[in-house]
């Protein structure tokens, strides 16, 4: 057991590190305005062009209050439109505004600039093993996911 807090210990130790490096915490993104909650809620809207609610709650695990809230909050900033689907009244399509797509690629450049000067000072040899661990990571992280659901069933 002492081995599997030691690897807890360490995940929340890297954890705290990424994000106090990230500025994660700060309640401005980026020197915006805006969270990183809603700047993520942008991000998925842009990469979907047009999303619902539902999709937005699945693709960041996120509670339907807190998606609320923020949304409204995006509304009201002039930012997301909604509009009802063609086919069925009752599905709402959630897209960027010309407003929204501004500040988006607003967040997404400083959001780019912060990550390129980051690395800027490591050899390109430790950028490519940096992005090659993180690849791992991810690919351990989502094959334990896989497998607990598929256990779960």
């Amino acid at each position: 057991m002492g081995d599997k807090l030691k690897i807890v210990d360490e995940i929340r130790s890297f954890n705290r590190y990424y994000t106090k490096l990230l500025g994660l915490l700060n309640n401005h993104l980026l020197n915006s305005k805006y969270s990183l909650t809603e700047a993520r809620i942008l991000y998925e809207i842009h990469a979907h062009e047009k999303i619902t609610a539902t999709q937005i709650i699945s693709e960041l695990g996120m509670d339907k209050g807190q998606l609320s809230k923020v949304m409204r909050n995006l509304e009201k900033y002039g930012l997301i439109t909604r509009k009802a689907s063609e086919t069925d009244g009752r599905v709402i399509f959630i897209s960027l505004s010309p407003s929204g797509k501004k500040v988006y690629n607003e967040l997404d450049a400083a959001s780019n600039q912060q990550i390129s000067d980051m690395i800027s000072l490591i050899p390109e040899g430790h950028q490519k093993q940096l992005t090659a661990c993180m690849q791992e990571i991810k690919k351990i992280l989502t094959n334990s996911s896989t497998e607990d659901v598929r256990k779960q069933s």
